[in-house]
């Protein structure tokens, strides 16, 4: 025994090349083993990876064990050691005691009862669409505001938010509603009740209060900001319940602070939702509270990280404009691309907005609730010409099947199929078509400052992003390494 543990070691090391398993060895520098080495014919030298190698086979193993009998030890534990697999995008460690449960629990999942607007006989409604559920039609049945109306097959209630208010009560159990893109709720109690029905209100439920979207409601914040603050506001006074309203009132700017600090430390919440939720909370202390003294000006904000806008190559472009075949499709993606607009900006279009004489295309309240003109391709306009003759539009641009304004969410299903079907591999979504109009104008020589009017931004700032992707004279800037 004391005779083999002074043996030199061979170690037998799995290597893949080229597809095939090879067994690599592994000795401290021994002449005499070398020499052996050379001896053995199934054994060669790779100076490619500078050392013996030879088959990963039952018989080449053997073979080894037995040519080196009683000169060295052959040692095979490292040959059916499992790989040590890295994750691709690495690990985070998260501090596990500071981590943030999520103060608000959703709903189980529920049909959706759709309401839309609907006109019959003179009067407006609102109609109920949802897929037949007998749950749903019996609530309906017994609610004292929904009606059926057997020409149009369908249930309806009044335009009154009322009548929305006790629906609301009537189907909760049941189902929850969904209004269309089309439907305007001046009502902020009653929107705040829509918003609200996802979540469920155990005990000590803070709800959001009515002064807070009313207020944002009353100074013209976009009703999509209203919603992102009623949410933010609404997290952060539910993940303080046990305190009470009064005591969450009462924070001093350091337990905001906290609040913050935990969801950066989390790990799961990017950089612009915790600069939304500080906007949020901030606005609900200043604006509402009226507590001043409390600088919330000084709350840590995490910096957001400056990545760069997804660009399609103009070719690329090209084939997903030319693989849309359905003349109406084509022209919203046209309009996105030709004219640099966001993918609400397209459905809010009206026909007079469309101004050919002049060449212009007339962009009402858009982001920030700003008005703009921006470019009218020939190209384009004759697209529309065409569209206009075959669909008829009455007031809107785009209109859906049954009239009333075109959705989001079908736009992002029209470009999805159409850049599927030619075949672009690159990620991409609607809103990638206006940076693509942006950064093919600046490659084609156009002035910074007319990108930022045609683009609606207010600081140049934001315009300037596009300088760092084009390929604008970068063409013409040799490597250093290509001059070695």
């Amino acid at each position: 025994m004391s005779y083999l543990s002074v043996l030199p070691v061979i170690y037998l090391n799995p290597l893949e090349h080229a597809g095939k398993n090879f067994i690599r060895l592994w000795f401290k520098t021994n002449p005499f083993i070398s020499k052996r080495l050379k001896e053995a014919s199934w054994l060669k030298f790779s100076k490619t990876y500078k050392c013996f190698v030879m088959h990963h086979t039952n018989q080449a193993i053997e073979m080894t064990h037995q040519h080196f009998q009683g000169f060295a030890k052959v040692d095979s534990r490292y040959l059916y050691k499992p790989k040590r697999l890295r994750p691709s995008h690495g690990t985070i460690i998260l501090q596990g005691d500071r981590q943030q449960a999520e103060p608000l629990k959703k709903v189980p999942v529920k049909p959706v009862i759709r309401l839309q607007p609907l006109e019959h006989q003179g009067k407006q409604y609102v109609q109920l669409s949802y897929p037949y559920n007998k749950d749903i039609y019996a609530c309906l049945r017994q609610s004292k505001v929904a009606l059926w109306l057997a020409e149009m097959q369908c249930f309806v209630i009044s335009t009154e938010s009322s009548s929305l208010h006790t629906l609301l009560t009537d189907i909760e159990a049941v189902a929850q509603l969904w209004l269309a893109q089309t439907m305007q709720v001046k009502d902020m109690a009653l929107q705040a009740r829509l918003w609200e029905q996802s979540y469920l209100k155990g005990d000590g439920y803070i709800a959001c209060p009515l002064t807070y979207t009313e207020k944002l409601f009353l100074l013209n914040y976009s009703l999509s900001t209203i919603r992102s603050y009623h949410a933010l506001l609404l997290r952060f006074l539910n993940a303080h319940k046990d305190k009470g309203l009064e005591s969450i009132h009462a924070f001093s700017e350091e337990e905001i602070n906290t609040y913050h600090r935990q969801m950066v430390q989390a790990g799961t919440y990017s950089v612009s939702f915790v600069n939304q939720s500080i906007n949020a909370v901030k606005f609900y202390y200043q604006r509402v509270l009226l507590r001043h003294e409390v600088q919330l000006n000084q709350v840590e904000r995490p910096e957001k990280p400056e990545r760069l806008p997804q660009v399609l190559s103009k070719q690329d472009v090209l084939r997903i404009l030319s693989v849309t075949e359905n003349l109406k499709h084509r022209c919203m993606l046209q309009l996105l691309y030709a004219g640099g607009l966001r993918i609400g900006e397209v459905i809010n279009l009206k026909l007079t907005d469309v101004q050919s004489e002049r060449n212009l295309l007339l962009v009402r309240g858009g982001k920030g609730k700003k008005d703009r003109t921006t470019l009218l391709s020939q190209k384009l306009l004759e697209s529309l010409r065409a569209y206009y003759r075959q669909y008829k539009p009455r007031v809107w641009l785009f209109e859906g099947q049954t009239g009333g304004q075109y959705t989001v969410e079908s736009i992002r299903n029209v470009f999805r199929a159409s850049k599927e079907k030619a075949g672009v591999k690159a990620p991409a979504t609607p809103h990638t078509l206006r940076h693509s109009f942006a950064t093919h104008l600046l490659e084609q020589g156009t002035d910074l400052r007319y990108i930022q009017v045609l683009l609606g931004h207010r600081s140049s700032k934001t315009t300037e992003i596009y300088t760092h992707i084009t390929t604008h004279a970068l063409d013409k800037i040799v490597s250093p390494l290509d001059n070695l």
